[in-house]
């Protein structure tokens, strides 16, 4: 089956208001940025993004949430979004921080269809206690905060129990696709992005290069094309660096 389409925005299309949104990326490595642009381009709003961070203020899904159209977000990282910051704690975004690794768990459990499992991250804390706020009022008051976690001890240890995380759409970025949906992801844009894809029910991949079934080694897929409904052409000149960093001695030279 050809999973090929013309456009992103034809992949976006049919997002509707309130979708949960599964969002591949780490920082702005390998975040789908065609996707989301196109995505920025619809009226779709009110969405609830799962994804390990909020992209930065002009780029990413900083410009969904710059046009106030994500109103609940689950992450991990959200450090670098001033934007985020302030719609947070003023009341107008719902914000529940989960740690990194679970994050990355209660995906793969959700593309698994295993609904929960326990882990030790957060035991002691308010993670399990909880307390945590999603949600501010514009007084600054907590309006909602996250709920208590079950407990069980397993060999003299104690864990918390997290839900799985699945989603109406799931939004990726590849370096190569075939035409049935088959990627293969470069070095650390791997990060969220296969998590995403199987937690997906409609899983979007924009890829860097679209090449013909068969052109890829079975043994090279890192994604098979059985979790992908839609496949388009990344713009290539969509890059960004988060942090640029250089060595003083190459500054000087």
């Amino acid at each position: 089956m050809d999973k090929v389409l013309d456009s992103a925005a034809d992949a976006v299309g049919d997002i509707p208001d309130g979708a949960v949104l599964a969002v591949g990326g780490f920082g702005l490595c390998g975040i789908p940025s065609t996707l989301i642009g196109a995505l920025a381009a619809t009226r779709a709003t009110g969405l609830h993004v799962v994804s390990n961070n909020c992209g930065v203020d002009d780029w990413g899904l900083g410009l969904l949430l710059r046009a106030g159209r994500i109103a609940r977000t689950i992450s991990s990282y959200v450090g670098e979004n001033k934007e985020f910051a302030r719609q947070y704690l003023s009341g107008e975004l719902e914000v529940e921080l989960t740690p990194q690794g679970t994050l990355a768990e209660r995906l793969r459990a959700g593309g698994a269809g295993i609904p929960a499992f326990y882990t030790p991250a957060g035991v002691g804390t308010q993670v399990e206690e909880g307390g945590l706020p999603w949600r501010y009022g514009a007084d600054g008051s907590v309006t909602l905060a996250s709920p208590p976690k079950e407990v069980r001890e397993f060999g003299g240890r104690r864990y918390v129990l997290e839900e799985a995380i699945t989603a109406d759409f799931a939004l990726v970025r590849a370096e190569v696709a075939d035409r049935h949906g088959n990627c293969v992801f470069h070095a650390a844009a791997r990060n969220f992005n296969p998590l995403c894809a199987t937690a997906g029910r409609v899983t979007l991949v924009e890829a860097d290069r679209i090449v013909e079934p068969g052109v890829l080694e079975p043994d090279a897929v890192h994604l098979p094309g059985v979790y992908v409904d839609r496949v388009v052409l990344a713009d290539p000149t969509d890059r960004r660096i988060e942090r640029r960093t250089v060595l003083a001695a190459l500054q000087e030279a």
